[in-house]
């Protein structure tokens, strides 16, 4: 009994035994725990000095939209330089950001026109960082079949952070203020910054490209939107961003204004995500192949919007609290999923610009949602303003399981060509097995 639970513990987390992942894995958990509490606490402090849930929306948009505007550029660069490199400069740029912002609120010198130009210059250095570090899981891992693996333990890394981080700045918030949470974030940068120094890298392949960076930036789309599963998973995931996703800034709505409560009921329904999120992970890192997950991807999205639409009419804080939690679940089975699919689908040498769409998708797209958000809610309610993108997601889940089996029969012969089916690679059954219907 024991052995079989240490090789089911052993197979969720091998791909730690990968020294640069390992470090990257403990080092950026670190980081992200304060990353949440940044992200919760200036939230609550936009609208504790507006009460404008239209502010909201426009501090979510000033920190989201650079995605939108310099991802492919992002992209572009992560294709073109080492990604080691770009992520010291990155995490070192956005320590400076949360110790300015820390500054500012702890001396009592913060305005919100502040938290807008902070919030774009962290943006634009997302716009840079997140092309990168997707695209660098790849190098950190060495066996290509264990890469859904790894992105399931760094989905899981940002959900425990998730779960984490909130709950820590609700009570920090109602006893110290926003700036204490800053100010902790900021230091939290030290312990990925150390973790990417302590890497052993070797040399990038990345190949010497003569052409310039439009050429490649066109190159990049025609290839992300001609490949049909590729830009059939983009287009979900970018409806589900701007309709679905954008919950996220209404959440100190109904935390004061619907539940009634605080910065820690804020914190317990931002956690709560959390938890249903994590739990996805763990799923996700457990599944010993990647085959099955293009069918599950309509599937969580569904369910992620339907929890959107019950969590809308919620009124109790015990109700909403598990109504999140089974729409994390969801949300986040159906980005590493689709983050999975697309990165081995995706040819290495566009890897990056693929991996900037990907961001571009759910982070870049979110700025419109979170402006959408923000002006329905201040004319019909947040209640009718997530029930509305519910909907919307619902009927964006349900077209992309109807292209289900023309996606499949792309996706299945690339797995067979690098090896995702063993018993094909192995020849074992080889001729029964490729006369079968995909199993995605």
């Amino acid at each position: 009994m024991n052995t079989k639970k240490e090789s089911a513990m052993g197979n969720i987390f091998r791909t730690l035994r990968y020294r640069n992942f390992r470090l990257f894995f403990f080092g950026q958990g670190i980081s992200l725990v304060g990353t949440w509490m940044q992200a919760i606490a200036m939230g609550w402090l936009v609208y504790r000095m507006t009460n404008s849930a239209f502010l909201l929306g426009i501090v979510g948009f000033a920190s989201q939209i650079p995605m939108f505007v310099l991802g492919p550029l992002g992209g572009v660069i992560a294709d073109r330089v080492n990604r080691h490199k770009i992520l010291v400069v990155t995490q070192t740029l956005s320590m400076i950001q949360a110790l300015i912002l820390a500054g500012l609120t702890l001396t009592g010198r913060i305005e919100v026109w502040h938290l807008i130009a902070l919030g774009a210059f962290l943006g634009c250095i997302n716009s840079i960082d997140i092309p990168a570090r997707q695209a660098f899981l790849v190098e950190m891992v060495e066996k290509k079949e264990n890469l859904g693996n790894a992105i399931a333990l760094n989905s899981s890394m940002f959900n425990g952070a998730r779960l984490i981080g909130p709950a820590v700045a609700g009570v920090l918030v109602a006893v110290f203020g926003e700036g204490i949470c800053f100010l902790l974030n900021g230091l939290s940068f030290i312990a990925v910054i150390i973790s990417l120094l302590a890497m052993k890298v070797r040399a990038p392949d990345v190949a010497v490209n003569n052409s310039n960076v439009m050429e490649e930036l066109k190159e990049g789309f025609v290839y992300t939107f001609s490949f049909l599963p590729i830009r059939f998973i983009l287009l979900l995931l970018g409806v589900i961003s701007l309709m679905g996703m954008s919950y996220a800034v209404l959440m100190p709505v109904f935390a004061r204004d619907i539940l009634h409560g605080g910065p820690s009921t804020l914190g317990f329904l931002v956690g709560s995500g959390g938890i249903g999120a994590l739990a996805a992970t763990v799923y996700l890192a457990s599944r010993k192949s990647i085959v099955g997950l293009a069918r599950m991807i309509p599937i969580s999205s569904a369910l992620f919007a339907s929890c959107l639409i019950l969590f809308s009419l919620s009124r109790t804080l015990w109700a909403s609290v598990i109504i999140l939690a089974v729409a994390g679940f969801g949300m986040m089975t159906n980005m590493a999923a689709s983050n999975t699919i697309l990165q081995t689908i995706t040819d290495d040498d566009k890897r990056g610009r693929v991996m900037s769409f990907y961001a571009m998708a759910f982070m870049g797209i979110a700025p419109f949602g979170s402006l959408i958000a923000g002006a329905l809610a201040g004319r019909i309610g947040a209640t009718d303003t997530l029930i509305i993108g519910g909907v919307s997601c619902i009927i964006a889940s349900a077209f992309f399981a109807s292209k289900l089996p023309q996606l499949n029969k792309i996706i299945h012969p690339i797995y067979r060509k690098i090896g995702i089916i063993p018993e094909v690679a192995l020849g074992i059954g080889a001729a029964t097995r490729l006369t079968a219907p995909p199993e995605d």
